[in-house]
């Protein structure tokens, strides 16, 4: 498991396990900015989705990572490889979709979630009155475009997924972040991503869970985090000022201050 999935671990052996779960198109890296608020108190341990930055590709199978099944399957095992329970797990856009899914699958790994810009769907829901922020066209449209030409997807998708545009060096770095992903692996994932719905698994979370939102986030709009709090039985919301879908890039002081608060608070 460590080998297959990039895994990197570091601060003390006896402190609080943190484990940070990187979003679609992405990869451990993308922690670095935060990393410097946490590694004195705690134990980090970080990795990559199987098809992502340094892990195994022999391992990727598209068909067995599909779903979002095989995703939680390699969560869990790593934390039993690791022999780790009483987990924080810190995950960020799809990795909050599979750690609400890991939380429900195996509670008793965990301590507490850290949901970074989450959504439990895209897609706007008709029959339920759910507002994801995109139609069904919407993302088969975006899917499409990416089928079409990846590199060209990842110039249209990281200004609107980063925000600040003032500091174009971080659209530059999820541009990159993007690219470097095999385009099969980033097709399937693209899917997997979008398209997952974890609306029902929510009143099953019984660990506690921080959901922190990001102003002006075009991926995940403010009411989709009032929606998972009304239906996730321990959970509060924080609204950073901070814009964009990716806090931890743009803003890690100030998202660090709100992951610190809920670790001292439990």
């Amino acid at each position: 498991m460590v080998a297959r999935n990039n895994v990197q671990i570091s601060g003390p052996l006896d402190a609080p396990v943190l484990v940070f779960a990187h979003g679609f198109g992405c990869d451990q890296t993308m922690y670095s900015r935060l990393l410097p608020y946490f590694e004195s108190r705690f134990r980090i341990v970080l990795f990559d989705h199987v098809g992502s930055g340094g892990s195994s590709l022999a391992h990727y199978d598209a068909v067995k990572y599909a779903t979002i099944d095989r995703y939680v399957d390699d969560l869990i095992e790593l934390c039993a490889a690791l022999e780790f329970s009483d987990v924080t797990l810190i995950a960020h856009s799809f990795s909050a979709m599979l750690a609400i899914a890991a939380a429900v699958k195996s509670p008793e790994l965990f301590r507490g979630l850290v949901l970074l810009a989450p959504t439990p769907s895209y897609i706007d829901d008709a029959d339920t009155g759910y507002e994801g922020g995109f139609t069904r066209e919407d993302i088969d449209g975006l899917l499409e475009s990416l089928d079409d030409n990846h590199l060209a997807w990842a110039a249209m998708m990281a200004p609107v997924v980063m925000k600040n545009p003032m500091e174009p060096q971080l659209t530059d770095e999820l541009e990159q972040s993007f690219c470097r992903v095999d385009p099969r692996v980033m097709r399937t994932f693209a899917r997997v991503a979008f398209l997952t719905d974890v609306r029902p698994l929510l009143p099953r979370v019984e660990v506690p869970a921080l959901i922190l939102q990001c102003t002006n986030d075009s991926l995940a709009p403010l009411h989709v985090g009032d929606y998972m709090k009304a239906h996730m039985p321990d959970s509060t919301v924080d609204v950073l000022d901070a814009e964009g879908h990716v806090p931890h890039v743009s803003a890690p002081a100030e998202t660090s201050h709100a992951i610190l608060q809920f670790l001292a608070e439990r």
